[in-house]
């Protein structure tokens, strides 16, 4: 224990922390896609804007009938994401392992995020752990990597990417080997050729390497795919579309409409209903354009998100995408920009903006409609009246460590340089990987999750924070060997968990 004391500290105080997040905020903190994810609790089906994986999480803490639980599951798993870090960094210096879990567990945006009754901390949970199983060859536990991908896709759509950046890091990872690597010697006994020509069998090798390096990614794939095809049957038999949700058009629509520019795209008839003749820079956000009463799209007849409305909008974004390639490219640079940028501005407005505050006052009742609906639901739920009950002094306990401790933009920035640099230094010094390096896998999910919503939709803070973890492993693993462990491990190192029996540990 004494050697991961400074580890055990950090846990031991964002524990602290969220226990005063739990005795100021009770039972819960509140965001407009709370009711929505509640109704879904009661009325089991898909929603046509985010898919059910988070109601199902609440659906199976209904029975206590509390929402604090809800909130205390999801601190736990806060603490959880924490301990994985720690444990797949454990081939780095202690210092930099721990190191690496000072923002998960102590960000106070982190801790907020945890109190707030959305998807986003359970689908960074399921991520990190996906992740984590990736230092393993064991079948099942690469099957482990396709359903914890799947839950997370089911929770948050921007998990879909991440099915194939793993895919292709298990299909592609014995290439990354030596050509020399040794093999079996029962093929070399049956092939006299083999046997007499070191180069027959280096080609040997690499077709050996890769037909055994379809296997897990195959079998990642029919892990993943098998629920999330599942889900998209019921999807269709619901709405008689395909897809997990019905809104990928509006919202690659309300993304364009930062610099579409209608005269440059020249669109058919039936889209110039959805231009917007303001230049761009006179423009609102983006979710403007799905949310707003007098949006072109929400004019429209029928619901936003109904198949016309979301069709017509995909080809209004892909012929403005089309049309203004470069424009689009500049647009995804500045929101992802604003991932880096040292301080928090009001973004996307100042409503969404406080949503991710610890707050003064107790938030007033949802306004709108779908929303009153669904607190009516979380009253069954509760089984009692909803709200959020500010209790002092550990509010403004909170309050003031939220205003003294995050983790600023161009310190993520530059997290994420650090594993790319080291490779360089190095390759500049002639070391050479055995295999893969341990922190591509992390650096490239972290770096698909600070791109997708973006490129796809918008800058939220919230879609930040998952990437975090994620960013600060590859980190601290480009600082250790380097080697991603094959089945089994090194004998010769003990570290944190290494004395967890074999058929119990990840």
């Amino acid at each position: 224990m004494r050697r991961h004391r400074w580890f055990l500290a950090v846990l031991a105080l964002g524990t602290v922390l969220r226990g005063l997040a739990m005795l100021g905020y009770r039972p819960a903190l509140w965001f407009p896609d709370s009711y929505t994810y509640i109704v879904t609790v009661f009325k089991p089906r898909p929603d046509l804007v985010r898919p059910a994986g988070y109601s199902m999480f609440l659906k199976l803490l209904e029975p206590l009938h509390a929402f604090g639980a809800v909130t205390a599951a999801q601190h736990l798993l806060g603490l959880a994401t924490g301990i994985l870090i720690y444990r797949a960094a454990r081939r780095a210096p202690r210092w930099a392992a721990t190191l690496a879990t000072v923002p998960v567990l102590l960000d106070a945006y982190q801790i907020e995020l945890e109190h707030l009754l959305v998807s986003d901390t359970l689908f960074m949970f399921l991520v990190v752990a996906a992740v984590v199983l990736c230092a393993t060859r064991r079948t099942a536990a690469i099957a482990a990597i396709g359903l914890l991908l799947a839950a997370a896709t089911l929770t948050r759509t921007v998990g879909q990417p991440l099915i194939v950046v793993l895919a292709a890091w298990f299909a592609l990872h014995h290439r990354l080997g030596p050509a020399d690597e040794p093999i079996g010697p029962a093929t070399v006994r049956k092939s006299p050729t083999v046997r007499k020509s070191p180069d027959a069998r280096k080609r040997l090798a690499v077709r050996i390497r890769s037909a055994v390096a379809i296997k897990p990614a195959a079998v990642l794939l029919a892990a993943a795919l098998v629920p999330i095809l599942a889900y998209g049957a019921w999807f269709h038999v619901t709405y008689q579309r395909v897809g997990l949700v019905g809104a990928n058009g509006v919202f690659l629509y309300a993304r364009t409409m930062s610099f579409a520019d209608c005269a440059r795209m020249d669109p058919p008839p039936d889209l110039k209903v959805l231009c917007d003749p303001r230049p761009p820079e006179q423009r609102p956000p983006s979710q403007e354009y799905i949310w707003a009463k007098d949006a072109p799209l929400v004019l429209r007849p029928g619901i936003t998100f109904s198949k016309e409305n979301d069709d017509l909008a995909a080809r209004f974004a892909m012929l403005a995408i089309v049309t203004q390639p470069l424009d689009y490219a500049a647009s995804v640079l500045e929101e992802l920009g604003r991932s880096f940028t040292w301080g928090r501005p009001i973004y996307p407005d100042a409503e969404i903006y406080g949503y991710y505050q610890f707050p003064a006052t107790a938030p007033g009742p949802p306004g709108r409609y779908p929303a009153q609906v669904g607190a009516e639901y979380a009253k069954l739920y509760e089984q009692g009246a909803i709200g959020t009950e500010i209790v002092e002094p550990f509010a403004g306990w909170l309050r003031a460590y939220q205003s003294m401790v995050r983790l600023p933009g161009p310190v993520l920035l530059g997290i994420l340089l650090v594993p790319p640099v080291a490779a360089i230094a190095r390759r500049r010094e002639g070391r050479r990987l055995a295999a893969g390096p341990a922190w591509l896998v992390p650096w490239s999910v972290a770096v698909v999750l600070l791109i997708t919503p973006a490129a796809a939709a918008e800058f939220d803070y919230r879609y930040v924070l998952p990437a975090v973890p994620l960013a600060c492993l590859a980190a601290a693993q480009s600082l250790g060997p380097g080697l991603l462990r094959r089945s089994g491990g090194d004998p010769r190192a003990k570290e944190f968990g290494d004395d967890i029996p074999p058929n119990v540990q990840l």
